[in-house]
């Protein structure tokens, strides 16, 4: 009897995974989920943003404009004079975010007297020459050892440490460093310094 040639679903050959193509297959899965998990590292660190409310860091950032919260510098450092920093006033959690820059960090002596605002008897140079209203620095005083003082860069326009509802900032209130900020209002693209 002759063998029929017509199709047959019986005679399939098994394909076998090559050894190399399972490697090949491997080492795809391994890029994919490293690249996942890289991207969601940097996202939770460098990825938070938020926009400016207000006039009170003009001319630095400006209302409305958005800016990148690097929230990993801060668990390794700890704020520099002269930093801008997101924080939550009092770590009200109901607020928006304040936008600030660090104008005294812990131990030092704060004091605004005639416009001027001395940090340790130092008059300090500030964006804007007048700061009108010394608010709770009228009077010297000494930060604790996790608190900051943080003015807007225009401190007629805002409010800051200098008001007795947000006062020092705590360490732990900080959100991290404002470090991009997006084209925005007046604002331009770039590194916030």
């Amino acid at each position: 009897m002759a063998k029929n040639k017509g199709l047959s679903f019986y005679n399939r050959r098994k394909k076998k995974i090559s050894p190399a193509l399972f490697r090949e297959i491997l080492s795809w899965i391994f890029g994919i989920v490293t690249a996942v998990f890289i991207a969601a590292v940097l996202n939770f660190f460098f990825g938070m943003s938020t926009n400016v409310v207000g006039a009170s860091m003009e001319p630095t950032l400006y209302n409305g404009q958005q800016i990148l919260i690097n929230r990993f510098l801060y668990l390794l450092t700890s704020p520099k004079r002269g930093d801008v920093v997101v924080f939550l006033p009092n770590g009200n959690k109901n607020f928006h975010y304040y936008v600030k820059r660090v104008a005294a960090v812990p131990g030092d002596k704060v004091f605004i007297q005639d416009g001027v605002l001395y940090v340790n008897g130092e008059a300090v140079e500030w964006s804007v020459a007048n700061i009108s209203d010394g608010g709770i620095a009228a009077n010297e005083f000494t930060l604790g050892s996790n608190e900051y003082f943080c003015l807007g860069d225009n401190p007629a326009n805002s409010e800051d440490s200098r008001s007795a509802n947000i006062g020092p900032v705590n360490k732990e209130d900080i959100i991290g460093k404002a470090w991009f900020a997006f084209p925005g209002g007046e604002g331009g693209l770039g590194l916030v310094r």
